[in-house]
């Protein structure tokens, strides 16, 4: 349940509500939604349901990959060496996530490498900073 507790925290947050908010408009009571942003195991399924159709989702089975919404609670904004897919290593600073609308979901992310991260710091520049598609990244971590 962690990846689905960290997006429903991560949708909650970014339109303003409160844990007390999103249990009244989903119609479920708050212990719930506060079991479920702590990622409780056993839950009912029907409610995560009526949770997530308020951010236009709901369950089902997809590809595991590394979860976006982990990565905006442990890297976004932190030093991290990022191993795509094809191997390439990168090291530098996760700064912004990209949503695809027609899902809602994080498609990309703006990246700004060691190398330019004191001056795209000092003065932001649209120039410094790449684009990694997220369904590129095999591993994240920490530098």
């Amino acid at each position: 349940m962690g990846n689905i507790a960290a997006y429903v925290k991560y949708q909650r947050k970014k339109l303003g509500m409160t844990q007390e908010e999103l249990a009244l408009k989903a119609g479920v009571g708050i212990r719930f939604v506060r079991e479920l942003e702590r990622g409780k195991e056993t839950i009912q399924l029907d409610k995560v349901n009526q949770v997530l159709s308020l951010f236009g989702t709901s369950l089902t089975p997809v590809k595991q990959h590394i979860d976006a919404y982990d990565i905006i609670f442990n890297y976004f904004n932190k030093a991290v060496k990022i191993t795509l897919n094809n191997k390439l290593v990168k090291y530098g600073i996760l700064i912004k996530e990209i949503i695809d609308p027609k899902v809602n979901q994080i498609k990309e992310w703006q990246f700004v490498p060691n190398k330019y991260a004191i001056k795209y710091h000092q003065k932001p520049d649209e120039n410094l900073i790449e684009i990694i598609q997220h369904s590129d990244i095999q591993n994240i971590e920490e530098q």
